[in-house]
């Protein structure tokens, strides 16, 4: 089942695959989850069928800028000492639609969150060194901070 499939029916996010995923790369990176608040820039699932199954599809630009006063309001509730942004559709909530993760992976700082980290989401297995190596960044900024 995709993990996006998953989170539709938990109510949850990174509760499939990429949560499985993301979780083995925090222990690599010695991030303990307890001390980690996840959640989606976008709060809906987009997708196109295919057959039986619903691929994920990115959603627009008008969606991303509709699901912003949630994703606000949950960092002035949690008020993270650290936000990381996992793929470009977070990352590009946070700090803009012209923001590339393949160009700026590094401690930045956006309007809603004074220090952000963008990387690639969890789902893109083919980047798994270089996630785990962003991941391991964000330790060492979680234990500096």
């Amino acid at each position: 089942m995709l993990q996006y499939r998953s989170e539709d029916r938990q109510g949850h996010p990174f509760v499939g695959p990429a949560g499985n995923l993301l979780r083995d790369a925090m222990r690599e990176a010695a991030i303990d989850p307890a001390h980690v608040y996840i959640t989606n820039a976008v709060k809906h699932f987009k997708f196109v069928e295919r057959g039986k199954r619903r691929i994920h599809a990115s959603p627009k630009r008008i969606k991303v800028r509709a699901c912003e006063p949630r994703l606000v309001a949950e960092i002035e509730v949690v008020r993270p000492r650290l936000v990381v942004a996992l793929g470009a559709t977070a990352a590009q909530a946070l700090l803009g639609p012209s923001f590339r993760v393949t160009a700026h992976r590094e401690l930045v700082s956006a309007p809603h969150a004074e220090r952000v980290v963008a990387t690639v989401h969890a789902a893109r297995r083919v980047e798994l060194s270089a996630f785990v190596d962003d991941l391991k960044i964000v330790a060492r900024l979680m234990r500096d901070a």
